[in-house]
């Protein structure tokens, strides 16, 4: 009777581990089934690496994208040069990760009947973009290499993301056979994945790190003659600017009046504020992972830590990542972390709706404002006003060499200084030459698109 007793026992416990599992796995289910689904290179959603699925569209309502039967781009060949960076091609080799990270949104699982994908349920996903900035950004850039950015720092959202050299999905090239260079890094979204010698925009940074950390430095005058020795090595500056203020330095771009304001910050200090400024740091944010970029003086000589207040040495910046770093000076010492999904709907249901998450720097109200001042000097007496109308635009300008025997980088990187259109922008025009001759222009031009769009699209 106890071995019966016993058996039984065991039966219910097995039959009581069984259903917990059961249970488990059904809770499991309904928590997990639409990442199961919606994996990459689910044959239900994927063509390759790209999800097929939903209508994309920019901030305004501009059709980008009508993947509910294969892929469908814009009609407009430009917008699809502009796009296919971010909304992917037909065969992966270009890929887009923001649709994949949204992908179980965009085809409306049900966890009860499984997926449906109907003309009826089918789901539009509104990216922060404005197609208009982004056709005006890939046309100033005019076949050169570069990219551009624009974004809002108080909300975090993308209305430019432009990577050239780019292609036609509707078109593709033979790039495998290619020997022009046209296509050189053409699989590579300069803007989120690649980094770039900053060049004198760097000098925002050290400037901010000077007047936190080098009592009296907006006192001091700084003295350039063309050229100035560093521990016995040549420092060389673009013009002969004489006795200068710091601020009047950075209107400059003086590397003479830099290499000495560097050494007064220190090492130390120096590599204090690249970590305030999250240089080095990775952002995150829709699937989507920047690259980081490099300040190292850990061994640097003192001409080469000279070299790297000024924006050279082994100093590199992600653009994406520098583009925030301009919406912190703007805005206090914090900006918004960037997004690219705005909304996913069907109908008038709302299925995602982003949400604006805050980063900070470190950096006091009171730096970021006079650094802001500078940089607003920059412009009116540097750049010229008329690049930029109806707009207070902070900026600065770099020519960011790049050895080997090529021109150097046209740089760009600033923000508008007004509560209506809180844009910070950064622009890179490989071998481009001078930013502010190069790069500047591409600026306005792209400011002037997002501010129409902001305003109703007048």
């Amino acid at each position: 009777m106890n071995r019966v007793s016993k058996r039984a026992w065991v039966v219910l416990v097995v039959a009581g581990l069984i259903l917990a599992a059961l249970l488990g796995f059904v809770a499991t289910y309904f928590v997990r089934a639409a990442d199961w689904v919606s994996f990459p290179g689910s044959p239900h959603l994927y063509s390759g690496v790209n999800p097929n699925t939903g209508v994309v569209t920019d901030r305004t309502g501009v059709q980008l994208l009508d993947a509910t039967d294969e892929r469908t781009y814009s009609d407009d060949l430009t917008l699809r040069l502009a796009t296919i960076h971010l909304l992917g091609d037909r065969y992966g080799y270009i890929e887009a990760p923001v649709l994949g990270h949204y992908s179980d949104k965009l085809v409306g699982f049900n966890v009860i009947t499984g997926l449906y994908h109907t003309e009826n349920d089918t789901r539009t996903a509104a990216l922060s973009l404005s197609a208009r900035a982004q056709s005006a950004a890939y046309s100033a850039l005019a076949g050169r290499k570069g990219t551009v950015g624009v974004y809002n720092y108080k909300t975090g959202e993308i209305l430019c993301a432009v990577t050239s050299p780019s292609y036609d999905p509707d078109n593709v090239p033979d790039i495998a056979n290619d020997t022009t260079g046209a296509y050189d890094g053409v699989y590579v979204n300069r803007f989120f994945s690649a980094t770039y010698t900053p060049g004198s925009i760097f000098k925002v940074l050290t400037t901010a790190a000077a007047l936190e950390q080098v009592a009296g430095i907006a006192d001091q005058t700084f003295y350039c003659e063309g050229s100035t020795i560093v521990d016995g090595e040549l420092i060389t500056c673009t013009g002969v600017h004489g006795t200068q203020t710091l601020g009047q330095a950075l209107s400059n771009s003086c590397n003479v009046a830099f290499a000495e304001i560097t050494q007064q910050v220190g090492r130390e200090n120096m590599e204090a504020y690249v970590e305030k400024a999250g240089i080095r740091s990775r952002l995150s944010f829709d699937g989507v992972t920047t690259a980081a970029g490099n300040f190292d003086v850990s061994d640097a000589s003192v001409p080469s830590l000279a070299w790297s207040g000024i924006g050279q040495y082994t100093d590199l910046v992600n653009p994406c990542q520098y583009m925030v770093f301009m919406g912190m000076i703007a805005n206090g010492g914090e900006a918004a972390l960037p997004h690219l999904m705005q909304q996913i709907t069907e109908g008038s249901s709302v299925k995602y709706e982003a949400k604006t998450e805050m980063l900070k720097s470190g950096l006091v109200p009171s730096t970021t404002e006079l650094v802001a001042r500078m940089m607003r000097d920059n412009v009116v007496n540097s750049y010229g006003t008329g690049l930029f109308p109806d707009v207070e635009v902070c900026a600065k300008s770099g020519t960011a060499e790049t050895g080997e025997g090529k021109a150097p980088n046209a740089m760009f990187a600033g923000f508008v200084k007004d509560e209506r259109y809180p844009l910070a922008f950064i622009v890179v025009v490989e071998e481009g030459g001078y930013g502010s001759q190069t790069a500047a222009p591409i600026a306005g031009q792209v400011l002037s698109a997002c501010i129409a769009d902001l305003d109703g699209g007048n």
